[in-house]
């Protein structure tokens, strides 16, 4: 290596702390930081991505092998944030680089976007019957061709067209296939905004071009989507580009349709996609290609040529939290995007955070509200249903009962909220109180009545139910509680003229089975819906006059301190699917803690008193946001082992201006065979808990059969 020739620092896709060295490639130009190159390693080559240069290494130095991308696949920006993510989230750079990169890129693909192309047919092709009298096929997909006039690449076999036979019709001359590229025409929105509205999005546009973050509390229905819909129409004239994150966009169909409708395109980017779909994307949006992106939690990692603005629909979402590997959330990942390009971001939810709700208190954060809905629709009306003491059948008290007969009775719709699968969550013996465990995690079985099986919902092993008692050989086994198949069983049967629809992870797998049953409930006319918090999730349901709440408890008097907030956001956005049409909604709230001052607050003053409440909570208990929180969780075959390794831990984090509780054993403490500890770290000053994490970098990662993580800023320590 000659002596001025610069150190190329990689970053590989394995769980260690640090770049490694190389020296440049013996023919060709030396890597750019944000380029791909293939390097030996042990005794494999493994595609690295470039991270930085230096003058100096201590190291004896292997060339790299091979530069894969002339110009640099990830932007300075991102190469930045990757540096920030390691740091912040206390995460192997090489593991944090994997995850920015998608799958394909990570193989070494060639950086080559796909061209987009539409098959269309010849018009007056005068020897067709000829060139198709022996090929049924293609005169079947020419006949469907010219039915639909063009049909995109991507979407033939939708249209059960096959593309052998589509690509001998090109060769034949009787139908073209032609590149085309989104087309991004911003259309005028047919839609009077309120005042609120337009005082929203004259904020937003004002804040274009600085790193501004604006908290859009909105209640449901008043009217988000189009203050975000104006706000990248002004993004758009400035030849910008527009990021929005959603939650979970396989379950919001409409969302992509709304968008693509009022911008002539709309990209997509989610989990659902193959990883040639996913890095064609990826690289759209890098090029400038795609305008507008539409994506869930790792949208927020794409590289963009001139993004101008993001936008974090239903911000408080836990889904945006990333709960293995790198553990970062998207919503602050966005924030700091944000801060790091100067561009705003735009966090919305009708039940915001209460680390979002703190921020704007602390002037971190704009506070935009739309406090009414749009259409002059209003609020729906609260009732808390006291059930001590009633029996319940299928988990609906009979009051419950009377009034969703009431609501069928006047020809409208009704929504059964229940956040639990299957269903019973219990299996027991009614002589010797025996239950049903899993074999494998510290978690009761689920009970399943189609399919009929016992299931674990958390490492999903499933077996028969037993048909006697395995511990004293009663065969009188009994199921407790309800699930949205017991729900869904009990309503049926009460109402067997009335459309059913169960919406949970059983029946709805799909967007497109989603939206089918969405689309046969928008037809009007009575109907039931029962289902988990998918129903809870930006749905426009005008028929729905009744919401019902069967199980309100479970969340507010759950151990995990961040359960409540959790209960009571999605109580309120589940409510909000309640009278969204020309009748008044009811919400009815059944709960055997009538009392409990968390829904007391809920009920009588919104969500905005509830967090009055919890705030008060936390900040008396030293919990987020008034404090700073972090856990190290070891994962363990045997419980002693990891145990043993948080004791080590403890003793290298133990400083000043950190409180360290534990290491004890998780709330579910054996999970997949794997027995779980954890430690945590709170403290006053954010600067503190990094300073200690900081510490971790001397501990060996090599441990034997117990695997650790650090998780800052957790959404669940259970």
């Amino acid at each position: 290596m000659p002596a001025n020739a610069p150190v190329i620092q990689v970053a590989l896709p394995r769980p260690l702390r640090r770049t490694f060295d190389y020296a440049p490639p013996e023919d060709g130009p030396v890597p750019m930081p944000g380029a791909r190159v293939r390097v030996p390693f042990g005794n494999s080559s493994v595609v690295g991505l470039v991270t930085g240069t230096s003058t100096t290494s201590a190291h004896e130095l292997k060339p790299v092998e091979q530069t894969l991308d002339a110009e640099a696949l990830l932007p300075e920006d991102l190469v930045d944030l990757a540096h920030w993510l390691a740091g912040y989230y206390h995460h192997p750079v090489g593991d944090v680089i994997k995850t920015l990169l998608p799958v394909k890129a990570r193989r070494g693909a060639r950086a080559v976007q796909t061209e987009e192309t539409v098959w269309r047919p010849v018009a007056q092709v005068a020897d067709a019957e000829a060139l198709l009298r022996r090929a049924p096929k293609q005169r079947a997909a020419f006949d469907r061709l010219g039915h639909l006039g063009e049909v995109a690449d991507a979407e033939l076999a939708a249209h059960g067209i096959d593309r052998q036979a589509a690509a001998a019709l090109a060769a034949k001359g009787l139908v073209d296939r032609i590149p085309i590229a989104p087309t991004y025409q911003p259309r005028a929105s047919t839609i009077e905004p309120t005042p609120d509205q337009a005082t929203a999005v004259a904020a937003i546009v004002e804040s274009l071009g600085s790193a501004t973050t604006h908290l859009l509390e909105g209640v449901t229905g008043s009217g988000k989507t189009e203050v975000y819909m104006r706000v990248i129409a002004e993004v758009l004239v400035s030849g910008r580009q527009a990021l929005v994150l959603v939650p979970e966009i396989a379950l919001t169909p409409q969302t992509t349709a709304r968008f693509t409708e009022r911008f002539g395109a709309a990209a997509t980017l989610h989990s659902v996609m193959t990883d040639t779909q996913r890095f064609d994307t990826w690289l759209k949006c890098a090029s400038g290609l795609h305008k507008v992106l539409i994506g869930t939690r790792s949208a927020v990692l794409t590289p963009f040529a001139d993004l101008g603005v993001i936008i974090v629909d239903e911000e408080h979402d836990g889904s945006f939290k990333q709960y293995e590997g790198l553990r970062y959330s998207a919503r602050d990942v966005a924030v700091k995007r944000g801060q790091a390009l100067s561009i705003p971001v735009v966090l919305g939810s009708a039940t915001p955070s209460l680390e979002t709700f703190e921020n704007a208190r602390r002037g971190r954060y704009r506070r935009l509200r739309l406090p009414e809905r749009v259409a002059d629709t209003s609020l729906p009306v609260y009732r808390v249903v006291d059930i001590r003491g009633e029996k319940l059948d299928g988990g609906l008290g009979a009051q419950l009962q009377r009034a969703i007969s009431r609501h069928l009775a006047a020809g409208d719709q009704v929504l059964v909220f229940i956040n639990r699968r299957g269903y019973a969550p219990v299996l027991l013996c009614s002589h010797c109180a025996w239950q049903a465990q899993c074999d494998h995690c510290d978690v009761k079985l689920t009970f399943h009545r189609t399919p009929r099986q016992l299931r674990c919902h958390h490492c999903g092993w499933r077996r028969p139910p037993p048909l006697q008692c395995p511990e004293c050989g009663s065969r009188e086994l009994v199921v407790v509680g309800a699930g949205t198949q017991r729900a869904e069983e009990t309503l049926a049967a009460r109402h067997p003229d009335v459309p059913l629809y169960r919406i949970d992870r059983d029946t709805t797998r799909s967007a497109r089975r989603l939206e089918a049953s969405l689309a046969a409930v928008a037809n009007g006319g009575p109907a039931i819906l029962v289902g988990t918090q998918m129903l809870a999730k930006g749905h426009h349901l005008p028929g729905v006059t009744l919401v019902a709440v069967l199980d309100a408890d479970g969340g507010f008097l759950s151990p995990d301190f961040r359960a409540p907030e959790r209960t009571a956001q999605l109580i309120v956005q589940v409510a909000g699917r309640a009278g969204r049409g020309e009748k008044p909604g009811e919400v009815w709230v059944q709960t055997y803690d009538p009392e409990n001052p968390n829904l007391r607050a809920l009920i009588e003053s919104g969500y905005a008193g509830f967090a009055d409440t919890e705030r008060t909570r936390r900040a008396a208990a030293f919990l987020p946001p008034f404090a700073s929180l972090a856990v190290v969780l070891a994962e363990s075959p045997r419980e002693s082992a990891g145990m043993a390794f948080l004791n080590e831990v403890a003793d290298v984090l133990n400083g000043d201006g950190v409180e360290l509780l534990g290491p004890a054993s998780a709330p579910i403490a054996r999970r997949a065979d794997r027995y779980r500890s954890q430690l945590l770290l709170l403290a006053h000053r954010r600067r503190d808990l990094h300073a200690a994490l900081d510490r971790l970098d001397a501990v060996d990662p090599r441990r034997s059969g117990v695997r650790w993580s650090i998780d800052v800023d957790p959404l669940d320590t259970s």
